[in-house]
């Protein structure tokens, strides 16, 4: 069962009247009046095409903070079909990101590590040199991937903790593991 509200019923002229107020006032509480009965239907589309319930939320979040800068630049005529192909068009870029980004998992990083250097049978030395890296990362990349991998938080919890916005959470967690990767290939994060 989803955590958002579903639509219960329909009401275009409602909606577009939220919109034309959102427009005139800028108010993000009118924006997100609008948004919240559709946050289900943005949670199914997000599921249908990323198939990780974490990553789905943390999408509902992101589209919603496309739609602040989206909602008034769009001639919307109705506002559940345009913002459906939001949300699918924005799953689609996450998943072509995500291939060109090459998304690394620390796990896969340290068993690559230990598969490039068969000498290395010590797990614990594996760990130190994962360590060494962690370090030499720039702060906030360090603070990010050490948030999402070793505390569990999702990028929205990691964005309210640091003040960064999820973009830059998302970057910094991908540049992290890339650097570390980096770094461990190269001398063991020596």
């Amino acid at each position: 069962m989803s955590v958002f509200p579903s639509t219960k019923r329909h009401d275009e002229a409602g909606d577009l009247a939220l919109l034309d107020q959102y427009r005139q006032s800028g108010d993000l509480a009118v924006l997100g009046k609008l948004y919240k009965p559709y946050m289900g239907l943005v949670y199914g589309v997000c599921l249908k095409y990323l198939k990780d319930e974490e990553l789905c939320k943390d999408a509902v979040m992101q589209i919603f903070e496309e739609l602040v800068t989206k909602a008034g630049k769009h001639d919307i005529k109705q506002f559940r079909p345009w913002l459906y192909v939001l949300a699918r068009n924005h799953c689609l870029m996450q998943l072509r990101s995500g291939k060109k980004m090459d998304v690394i998992n620390l796990d896969d990083v340290m068993e690559n590590n230990i598969i490039m250097h068969p000498d290395t049978e010590d797990k614990e030395e594996t760990l130190t040199a994962l360590e060494r890296c962690m370090d030499k990362l720039p702060a906030a990349q360090k603070q990010s991937v050490d948030m999402f991998y070793y505390n569990d938080k999702c990028y929205k919890e990691i964005a309210d903790e640091t003040g960064y916005s999820l973009n830059e959470v998302k970057s910094y967690i991908q540049n992290g593991k890339r650097n570390l990767k980096i770094c461990l290939e190269k001398n063991g994060g020596r």
